[in-house]
């Protein structure tokens, strides 16, 4: 089997940067059993032998939240030959805590003291060896960002693994002599199984009242709970409560001993930046003009730059010049060779129609894709993220909703999926389950093409049209918040929101670029996949049609079979503009993969050719959206259930049918009550309206009463489950 290295932490303390240098590109992403979290494993560079496991981000082992209980059972269960505990070493003492329930476990640990060179350039100094001295257990420093010190830091993980020897129990925290007599009691009737070095940590779980820990005897378990009860009486406070006061009254002297500040600190440039990004009243401001930036850049200027040159010139019938050498286009190699070889006009029209103009449509947007994705990564590597989420946290409580619930939204931008997943850092289920739900709102990079085309061919790349989306998702999560959160299912306070603020650096190139890469890859992946096989079913339903009684190929869209089977469904969106059967059809294929809408559209309006300002286009538009309707159909493909692989995030999440058809009934709902909104009002401001408009008059008036109703009272402080009683995901 090898060697296992557990890489563990709190959240921010450089864990993955630490798990890339360490692997390289060796590497894989899967699941943790029986729970619905990735895990990433990889392989040490040069060292095939030696497996490494990047664990959740903890602050603890109390497994109060689903990534405490992913990292104990791990540690606990696999038993890795040696624990990495990664610390940063610019708040030591609060890292600490957690090195101190690492000890308790009895497994061989190695302290890396992170972000060294962060705490050399403010002038201070951390006696590493004093340190491994109190704690008992091998300490290095290390700078997981430029590679200082991670040498000596496998050498020292391997020589550990090998010498298979616990930490010192001298250095583990000792508690007042009433709390440590109940451990040793507790410690004596453990069954033999439990090794020797971990039979500390499972005693202070018992004394905690941690189920995984209960003893299985009934007569035991009830002395026991007598003697906890006992206890906690004379304490004045729970056992739980005692252990953890206990633990950081001695982390301060023991941090304060090795850690040495100078006289006069030098200046501390984030504590200055973050004097103006997080203030109260210009931090807002500020984030609302950095993603205005961010999408300006990416939709509307530069973005936009790179994709027309991709739609028009290398995969349209243009071409471009390299090193003064006339370079065809896709479209016009593909269409020759396809003349030369004389091939049948259903297989010309599948492969340049189909796959050209419905693939096509959507590869043409990548690099607009990859300039949003390197400037969302630029933004999360220089530190400015973590300070969104800490924004975000005031402003989501007003709403009864938790800072947590930014950082599925932040993940969302890339994908739904892993956004989605990333919910597990919520404690509470109601709150879990509501994030679930509404994290999909925010678009992620297969609704940035639906953005661009209709940004380009509707408004004429105007640039309100791609940060407004942005803000769109973040209201729709507000209003849902509001909503959500006066139904019996959601009651309850918000979860509390914890997180480490790290200090501005400037971005590394290499890792922006790798994050761009990943995402952007998954991306064309898709496109090669479901989106190649959507266009090509696309195209023979749009192509083929039953004409006297036989199936054979039409020259008129119309009287395809796609055009029948649209037809059916299109009067469902007539009230919001959109009610033809190739929106409808593009809007349901949508379902499948967020990039199919363009997809679709590629097939049957031929948008694989031209660039998004192209004439052409925006004349084929004209026909069909309006810019009322255009913001209508925008609306509902962005807020909308999402695709199936989303849906199948959000029921292993939920591990509930019932609650996985709340959430996508849920969405569509919203969705089109959003969009009908929108086009109702939008028509009659223009001077439209109709009985649709009293329809929406009523839809606006019960989304006001469910905003504004009172809050009803929960029992006991708790939100009763009415749908299901399991927390979402899956429990120990």
């Amino acid at each position: 089997m090898g060697i296992v290295i557990a890489l563990a932490g709190n959240p921010n303390a450089g864990k993955t940067t630490l798990f890339n240098r360490l692997t390289g590109l060796h590497q894989r992403v899967g699941n943790w059993p029986r729970v619905t979290v990735e895990r990433k494993e990889g392989r040490l560079a040069k060292h095939k032998d030696v497996r490494v496991i990047d664990l959740p981000g903890i602050y603890s082992l109390a497994a109060s939240s689903l990534e405490e209980v992913i990292a104990q059972d791990f540690l606990t269960g696999q038993s890795p030959e040696v624990v990495v505990d990664v610390v940063d070493a610019t708040n030591l003492e609060r890292n600490l805590f957690l090195t101190t329930n690492l000890l308790d476990l009895g497994l061989p640990m190695v302290v890396a003291l992170n972000m060294m060179d962060q705490v050399t350039a403010a002038g201070s100094s951390i006696d590493a060896a004093a340190l491994a001295e109190r704690l008992g257990c091998p300490v290095v420093p290390i700078s997981a960002r430029t590679g200082a010190g991670v040498k000596e830091l496998v050498e020292a993980a391997l020589a550990a693994a090998e010498a298979a020897s616990p930490p010192d129990p001298a250095g583990r925290s000792r508690y007042p002599e009433p709390v440590e007599n109940l451990l040793a009691q507790i410690e004596t009737t453990l069954p033999e199984s439990v090794p020797a070095p971990a039979r500390r940590f499972a005693a202070i779980k018992a004394a905690e009242r941690d189920a995984g820990y209960t003893p299985s005897d009934e007569s035991v378990r009830a002395q026991f709970e007598d003697i906890i009860a006992g206890l906690e009486a004379e304490l004045g406070t729970t056992v739980e409560s005692a252990i953890i006061q206990e633990r950081y009254r001695q982390l301060g002297p023991l941090a304060a001993s090795v850690l040495k500040r100078p006289a006069k600190p030098r200046v501390n440039w984030s504590d200055r930046i973050d004097a103006v990004v997080t203030n109260r009243w210009a931090a807002l401001p500020i984030f609302a003009a950095v993603i205005f930036a961010v999408y300006y850049i990416a939709v509307t200027t530069v973005g936009t730059l790179l994709t027309d040159w991709a739609n028009d010139q290398l995969l349209g019938e243009d071409g471009w010049t390299l090193f003064g050498l006339e370079v065809p286009g896709v479209a016009a190699v593909v269409g020759g060779w396809l003349e030369a070889a004389s091939v049948a006009p259903w297989l010309s029209g599948l492969i340049l129609d189909g796959i050209v103009g419905g693939v096509g449509a959507v590869l043409g947007f990548v690099p607009q894709m990859m300039v949003l994705f390197i400037l969302l990564a630029v933004l999360e590597e220089c530190g400015y993220i973590a300070r969104v989420a800490f924004i975000l946290d005031r402003l989501f409580r007003r709403f009864g909703l938790s800072g947590k619930s930014f950082i599925p939204m932040l993940i969302s931008t890339g994908c739904g999926i892993p956004g989605i997943m990333s919910s597990r850092t919520i404690d509470t289920p109601s709150d879990r389950r509501m994030t679930v739900m509404t994290t999909t709102f925010m678009p992620c990079g297969a609704k940035l093409p639906i953005i661009a085309l209709i940004s380009g061919a509707v408004f004429g790349g105007a640039a309100w049209v791609a940060p407004s989306t942005y803000f769109l998702g973040i209201g729709a999560i507000i209003v849902s918040g509001l909503i959500l959160k006066k139904t019996k299912p959601f009651l309850g306070r918000p979860s509390p929101f914890v997180m480490e603020l790290p200090p501005y650096h400037l971005p590394r190139p290499g890792q922006v670029l790798r994050v761009m890469w990943e995402r952007s890859w998954s991306f064309i992946k898709r496109a090669g996949t479901i989106i190649l096989l959507s266009a090509i079913v696309i195209w023979f339903l749009s192509s083929f049609g039953v004409v006297d009684g036989r199936l054979q190929m039409v020259d008129d869209l119309n009287n395809g079979l796609l055009a029948g089977l649209g037809a059916g469904i299109a009067p469902i969106f007539a009230p919001l503009g959109f009610g033809t059967w190739d929106a409808t059809v593009a809007t349901i294929t949508g379902l499948v993969a967020k990039e199919n809408v363009v997809a679709t559209m590629g097939v049957l309006y031929n948008l694989g050719e031209v660039g998004e300002d192209d004439p052409t286009l925006l004349a084929t538009f004209g026909t069909h959206f309006t810019a009322v309707s255009g913001l209508s159909f925008l609306a509902f493909n962005l807020l909308c259930a999402p695709c199936f692989a989303a849906i199948g995030a959000i029921h292993r999440e939920m591990n509930n049918p019932r609650w996985t058809w709340f959430a996508i009934g849920y969405q569509t709902v919203f969705a089109y009550s959003i969009a009908l909104l929108v086009y109702q009002f939008g028509a009659l401001g223009t001077g439209g309206g109709g009985i649709g408009t009293v329809f929406a008059a009523a839809v606006a008036a019960l989304l006001i009463f469910l905003l504004v109703r009172p809050q009803p009272k929960a029992v006991d402080g708790t939100a009763p489950a009415v749908l299901d009683s399991a927390p979402a995901g899956v429990g120990r």
